[in-house]
Formats: C-alpha cells, sequence, structure tokens
C-alpha cells in the first residue's frame, strides 16, 4: 500500500437478501486495512442475508439512501446474490448512489448478481466486466464486455463472479481504494 487506509471510509450498498458472504468476507477485509465500513440500504434498521440456502444473519444498517452521498465515501462494495440486487436496480435513489461514485472517479466493487444494479445504473457500457455467468449477457446487451475470470479490473471498477473469488476480489478492490480516484472511471 502506498498510502494509510485508516480512516478511509467505503460505502457498502445492501438490501434484505444479499450473499452473506459477500458482504461479511469484503467488510472483514476492509475493515482490517483500516477502512471504515458503512452498510447503507434504503431504510433503517437491519438487512437480512441469505446465506447459500437459507436465511442468514441480520446486518445493522448504518446509514439509508437518504442520509447519503458518493461524496461522504472513497469508495462503494456491493454484495451480490440475487434478491438484494435484484431490488436494488429498482430503486431510483440506490442507482444515483452508484453513479455518483462512477462521476467522481471512485473505485467500485461489485460481484456475483451485482452488477444488475450497475446496469440500471447505466455505467457498464464499454466496460470490461465479470460476473454470474447467468447474467453475462445481461451485461453484453448493455454494452460491457464481459469475461470468466475470477476478477476483473477496468479503471477502478473491480467485479468478481461468485464466493469463491473472494480473496482476489477484496485484493484488488483494496489496492483500487489504496490508489484513490481514477480519472478513467466514468459514468
Amino acid at each position: 500500500m502506498t498510502q494509510s487506509l485508516k480512516g478511509v471510509r467505503v460505502a457498502i450498498l445492501a438490501s434484505d437478501g444479499f450473499e452473506e458472504s459477500e458482504l461479511s468476507v469484503p467488510r472483514a477485509e476492509l475493515d482490517a486495512a483500516g477502512i471504515e465500513t458503512h452498510i447503507i440500504a434504503p431504510e433503517h434498521g437491519h438487512i437480512t442475508a441469505w446465506a447459500e440456502t437459507e436465511w442468514g444473519e441480520k446486518y445493522h444498517v448504518d446509514k439509508t439512501l437518504d442520509e447519503v452521498s458518493a461524496d461522504d465515501y472513497a469508495a462503494l462494495m456491493l454484495p451480490g446474490g440475487v434478491i438484494n440486487p435484484d431490488t436494488l436496480r429498482q430503486n431510483e435513489k440506490a442507482q444515483a448512489f452508484v453513479r455518483g461514485f462512477f462521476k467522481a472517479g471512485k473505485p467500485v466493487g461489485a460481484i456475483c448478481h451485482a452488477p444488475w444494479i450497475l446496469i440500471n445504473a447505466g455505467v457498464v457500457d464499454g466496460r470490461r466486466m465479470t460476473s454470474i455467468p447467468s447474467i453475462s449477457k445481461d451485461l453484453i446487451n448493455a454494452g460491457a464486455e464481459w469475461e470468466d475470470s475470477e476478477v476483473v479490473c477496468d479503471n477502478a471498477l473491480v467485479t468478481s463472479r461468485k464466493p469463491s473469488d473472494l480473496d482476489a476480489f477484496c485484493s484488488k478492490l483494496i489496492e483500487e481504494i489504496d490508489e484513490g480516484r481514477h480519472s478513467k472511471q466514468h459514468a
């Protein structure tokens, strides 16, 4: 790392039905690097994880979409699952929040089905990405160049396919956060 990450703040945007490991593992890695993480959701209270085949733990919501903007954070992390990104991609406040990171050239990480949110936010056209294979056609149809790789980084946009890719995803996301803003990151 070229700079201390202590005190850097990263937003984790999620709602009920996020894949538990895709939030808990990156959050633990970011926290271990000295990064302050906040779970952002549409409403106050708690959100409930999906743990592979059943409902998982409840996670405290630190702030709502009404209380934050991309200006408040150095980067954004989007966990997958099926329910979570399907809900958030239909939420205009979530889409606007996501677009704010791209407009500011800030790092964004998305895993599994989370690129659905990016598609609806209108930020994938011309980007090199990966995801869970079942949404590859959605990304291609939205103008992304999709590849089946454990992690893909395109100018501060970090994407991965599934929980078994989390080590590579976390490592690359932390590297991009350490590098800071990217002039080629775009909306």
